[in-house]
């Protein structure tokens, strides 16, 4: 019976640091065309059950493509979860070697599910969209300093700002157009944008951010994204449920597609304003929002049936 074989891998810019349990094989790999074809060949020798890397805000992206292209498994998983594991066993000590120590550890131990790459269109769509998100941190810092700067300095602050407004706008041209490109994609948006509230961005962010969407089952694509809520309770400690994990930027764009849903969409404004009438803190009741439109907007794609409204009795 052969032995199932895990590696963790740490990624920084220039370097690859490389763990194997549970034969304690270690090694290191420069983060490079070359680097990442040697990489892949010793990775095909091992036949390892399960690759697991952090994400790292985009750094990894190379690395888990080159390893998906090869066919093999890999978990690109949230570093939180792999900070908390460390805690854990008592694992305090940080350094490239002992991260991807850890990394191939948490994956013998937890076992994460490899998750399918975005296609090329869908990487480049988040690409875009990150790209979409600074322009508009940029134009609202440069709001906030136009309230207080000086009249010498306002000008320029203001000529920024146009600039910036028009970038943000040739950049949704260019999501646009890299949509309509593609008849799938064309016909995803097509499908999500068709539930009131969610609208031209959130459908983006959807569609780039969460490639899983329409194939996972409820439970699971809420754990995934972040909206499942979770227990807190230990011994005689009880509390509330919580949100926490998942990917921050679809919750973000989840909330505000909530606040619009629970004014324009009948089914999620009826839950909206019972939650409310029973007792629910709004921001918990627009948690349950963001949670039942994403479970809406996961069961379309899979069905591939555009949004209906409920009939009014």
């Amino acid at each position: 019976m052969d032995t199932a074989i895990y590696v963790g891998i740490d990624v920084a810019k220039a370097q690859l640091d490389i763990a194997v349990r549970p034969s304690a094989a270690r090694w290191v790999a420069a983060y490079d065309e070359e680097g990442l074809s040697a990489l892949v060949a010793r990775l095909h020798e091992l036949r390892p059950t399960l690759v697991v890397l952090e994400a790292t805000g985009g750094r990894e992206g190379p690395l888990a493509a080159a390893l998906a292209t090869a066919g093999l498994a890999v978990a690109v998983v949230n570093p939180r979860q792999v900070r908390d594991f460390a805690r854990a066993i008592g694992q305090l000590a940080k350094t490239d070697a002992l991260d991807a120590q850890m990394l191939a550890r948490f994956a013998e131990v937890v076992r994460p599910t490899p998750r399918p790459l975005p296609a090329a269109q869908a990487q480049e769509l988040s690409a875009l969209l990150a790209r979409r998100r600074q322009l508009i941190s940029m134009r609202t810092a440069e709001r906030q300093r136009l309230d207080t700067a000086l009249p010498s300095g306002r000008g320029h602050i203001q000529r920024h700002i146009a600039w910036l407004e028009q970038e943000l706008g040739d950049l949704d041209r260019h999501l646009r157009d890299a949509i309509a490109a593609s008849p799938p994609w064309r016909e995803q948006e097509d499908l999500l944008r068709s539930v009131p509230g969610i609208g031209p961005a959130t459908a983006l962010t959807l569609l780039a951010e969460v490639p899983e969407l329409g194939q996972l089952a409820r439970k699971a694509i809420a754990a995934l994204v972040g909206v499942a809520p979770l227990n807190c309770e230990s011994g005689t400690l009880r509390g509330r449920r919580v949100v926490w994990g998942g990917r921050a930027r679809v919750r973000a764009a989840l909330y505000k597609a909530a606040l619009v849903a629970t004014k324009h969409n009948p089914t999620i404004r009826a839950f909206y304003q019972r939650l409310c009438a029973a007792g629910k803190p709004k921001k918990v009741a627009l948690t349950a929002c963001m949670h039942k439109l994403l479970l809406i907007a996961n069961a379309i794609l899979r069905q591939r049936t555009p949004w209906c409204a409920p009939a009014v009795p």
